[in-house]
């Protein structure tokens, strides 16, 4: 079973039907319990890091999402989720993360173009690092493939655990991996055939 970590925030409905449509087992749930139960664990997230981080943490479950994350189970964070899993988020102030992964969450502005629009929204392919094996939530997508992104803010100083990459005006993280710990930058759930079939290997793991 995959447990959908629930608290409050995440694009949960368009998220579960995606599982649901490729046979997955989940459940969508706030309990300790059932969380640390699961097989595998996804932590989703959307909005502004310094409010989801209050939300979480007035939950009590910034501790069992770290616990998990150290389990070994798979897990993935999924666009602020992946954030979140960081170290220090600087988007409206400086705001620790739950340092699950080394790494920082900085504003895109002066690092891209200034005549490309931020938010980033929309279609971007990934790009693999040449000097890695593909990651096997990556076993059923090719690079080059798009994926759906939605973000102001992007990690940065994680390029050890970068396992994806997408090019918006820069290189831009696109995803990232640590052992049994995953984090998309974009929306698998929004993204196609190609977010099925990473969710599709994410399941499998």
């Amino acid at each position: 079973m995959i447990a959908i970590v629930d608290y409050g925030v995440g694009n949960i409905f368009s998220l579960c039907s995606s599982f649901k449509y490729i046979g997955a087992d989940i459940e969508l749930t706030s309990d300790v319990a059932t969380i640390k139960k699961a097989d595998k664990v996804i932590f989703p997230g959307v909005g502004a890091f310094r409010d989801a981080q209050n939300k979480l943490r007035a939950t009590g479950l910034d501790k069992v999402v770290i616990e998990e994350a150290k389990s070994g189970k798979p897990f993935l964070g999924i666009c602020l989720g992946m954030q979140m899993m960081l170290t220090k988020s600087f988007e409206f102030g400086e705001f620790d993360g739950l340092n699950i992964i080394p790494g920082n969450v900085v504003s895109m502005e002066g690092v891209v173009p200034s005549d490309y629009k931020i938010p980033h929204i929309g279609w971007n392919k990934l790009i693999f690092p040449k000097n890695k094996p593909k990651s096997p939530i990556f076993r059923y997508v090719n690079e080059g493939e798009h994926v759906y992104f939605v973000h102001s803010y992007y990690c940065t100083d994680c390029a050890p655990d970068t396992i994806a990459t997408t090019e918006y005006g820069a290189e831009l993280t696109a995803a990232i991996a640590r052992d049994n710990v995953f984090g998309v930058q974009f929306h698998p759930e929004k993204s196609g055939e190609v977010g099925l079939n990473i969710l599709r290997a994410f399941n499998e793991l």
